[in-house]
């Protein structure tokens, strides 16, 4: 243990209210969607339907369903994996990622193409090649399934969606490589234009996007032919960002993040929740302002991809553990931001590591500092909360204190409580 007699505040539960709309029937509201969009399904072709690496609520029912609807009106669904350089890069590696979603030929009722070859499409007047995954472009048509959110690397017109699975996901690792080497140019200006080429000359018939609440949970299905995704994206996207949640506080001594990894966000940590966005010419957002952050575990659908744990500067021996260099450098180098894969200070224990947080705050106790514990930057609705951060939330309007946690924080090994705040 480091040389620091470390007394843990009495943490308390709390919880923050959000908008909570959402749908009850996600295979409904998915069927509804492509009925009143207008996509045609060529009679008897083979239909892609793209699958993605983030975490999506219902990812496996929405998916399923459309699976179900591309047959019922004739067409024979497949699915191909649209992840760019994210699986190590691998055709095995991405159907292992489309796995651990449960989205697999037993379940989705269909046959898994999986290949890092695409094909070469006409780029024009387009600065950078354009490519397309050579499984959906074999195919009578591509139905894009993705859901659309704030991006942790850049905002722009298109973020994280449709527009995006089509240049990066669908375009392989060979795209991800044109476009990320380009920088924050690259994602901003150079995506949205090759997205616009693969509508253009590849075989995309729709689009169909999800939008997320605060609670992660789906709350929107929206469904449109190809020619008409860029401009549904942009009301997709307006809704995202309205209903995108937050930490409550805007100074933060110590932010403690139970578990971070690629089912999470694409840089392991929404980098809009921690306020630090690790991009070279990019600013952090006004708020948070986090003093220290600490991460204590990587998710194991990760399968050791840690990359965005450049952005804590703590983590514990038992992340640090995890990673696998070899996926995790892949998927950095292909960003090309790397300040998001360099290691942070290593503790041990639990103990230990928020010992050195309340050090490198410059304090001999954590009493007097305001530390939040979350489970992960999805889900934020509940989370801990020492007395100097309750106090400074005593006049939040959507927070409620729910009662003190009780002693102890750590078990005798070290290690912190199970979370007990009721998120999934």
């Amino acid at each position: 243990m480091p040389p620091f007699n470390l007394q843990m505040p009495p943490m308390r539960r709390m919880r923050q209210r959000f908008v909570s709309d959402r749908l009850e029937d996600v295979r409904a509201a998915t069927v509804a969607a492509l009925e009143r969009s207008g996509i045609v399904i060529p009679a008897g072709g083979e239909i892609a339907i793209p699958g993605g690496s983030r975490g999506i609520a219902n990812y496996q029912a929405i998916m399923r369903a459309v699976v179900d609807w591309v047959r019922a009106r004739g067409g024979r669904p497949f699915i191909v994996p649209a992840m760019g350089s994210h699986g190590g890069a691998t055709a095995e590696g991405q159907v292992q990622v489309l796995a651990d979603y449960g989205i697999t030929p037993e379940v989705m009722g269909c046959e898994i193409r999986s290949s890092m070859e695409p094909v070469e499409l006409p780029r024009e007047e387009c600065p950078i090649p354009v490519y397309f995954d050579r499984h959906a472009a074999a195919g009578a048509g591509t139905l894009v399934l993705n859901r659309v959110k704030i991006h942790t690397c850049f905002h722009s017109e298109y973020e994280s969606g449709i527009m995006k699975m089509l240049a990066i996901g669908l375009g392989k690792h060979r795209q991800a490589l044109a476009i990320h080497g380009k920088g924050l140019h690259g994602m901003r200006v150079l995506m949205p234009l090759v997205a616009r080429q693969v509508l253009r000359h590849a075989n995309v018939i729709g689009g169909i996007g999800i939008v997320e609440n605060a609670y992660d949970e789906t709350c929107r299905i929206d469904a449109a032919p190809a020619d008409r995704i860029p401009e549904a994206e942009r009301g997709w996207i307006a809704e995202a960002r309205a209903r995108s949640p937050g930490l409550p506080l805007d100074e933060i001594d110590i932010l403690i993040v139970d578990r971070m990894g690629k089912n999470i966000s694409g840089t392991g940590m929404d980098t809009n929740v921690i306020g630090r966005m690790g991009v070279p010419g990019l600013e952090n957002p006004p708020a948070p302002r986090l003093r220290i952050l600490m991460v204590r575990d990587l998710t194991p659908e990760s399968h050791g991809n840690a990359l965005g744990v450049g952005l804590a500067d703590l983590c514990t021996r038992r992340l640090f553990d995890k990673i696998d260099l070899a996926p995790m450098y892949e998927n950095l180098f292909t960003s090309t931001f790397l300040d998001r894969g360099k290691l942070p200070v290593v503790g041990g224990t639990d103990w230990e590591t928020v010992a050195f947080a309340v050090r490198a705050c410059q304090s001999d106790a954590a009493s007097g500092l305001r530390i939040l514990r979350i489970r992960d930057t999805l889900h934020l609705a509940e989370f801990h909360a020492s007395p100097a951060a309750v106090d400074a939330l005593a006049a939040h309007p959507a927070v409620t204190d729910l009662g003190g946690i009780g002693d102890p924080y750590f078990d005798v090994a070290g290690e912190m409580i199970a979370f007990d705040c009721g998120n999934p």
